[in-house]
């Protein structure tokens, strides 16, 4: 299954964008108002829970300098990374988007999709709000 976010553009340049994003503990900011449980394992894993879903564990797999973030989800029942590409589009503009690729049965990604979805446009709209610096 994958999704993707539309484009998102920020008034920051990548290299804030991406030193935002490698500080995993700035995810927090990011997250839904629904958020239940949030916390740093590590200055590469965290953990967080939505109120009604389980606890999801994410570490960071691969990061390419001021272009790109690879979480990847730990548990292996729910098999899934969550990348994040920027792009520059001026020294003061960049671009975000935001893509969620997981291997599920049909019946799974059929109840997850929607709250995925909407998951990541969250987190992604959130970004726009931030104060990055």
């Amino acid at each position: 299954m994958f999704i993707e976010t539309p484009k998102k553009t920020v008034q920051k340049n990548e290299k804030e964008v991406f030193e935002f994003l490698t500080d995993l503990r700035n995810f927090e900011k990011l997250m839904p108002e629904n958020i239940d449980k949030f916390e740093v394992l590590s200055d590469d894993r965290f953990l967080f829970a939505l109120k009604g879903m389980p606890q999801i564990v994410l570490e960071r797999k691969e990061q390419i300098e001021y272009n790109k973030l690879v979480l990847g989800a730990v548990s292996e029942k729910l098999p899934f990374t969550l990348i994040a590409d920027i792009a520059s589009l001026n020294e003061n503009e960049s671009e975000i988007t935001l893509s969620f690729n997981g291997e599920f049965n049909a019946m799974m990604a059929m109840m997850i999709k929607t709250p995925i979805t909407n998951f990541m446009g969250t987190l992604v709209e959130n970004l726009d709000k931030m104060n990055l610096s």
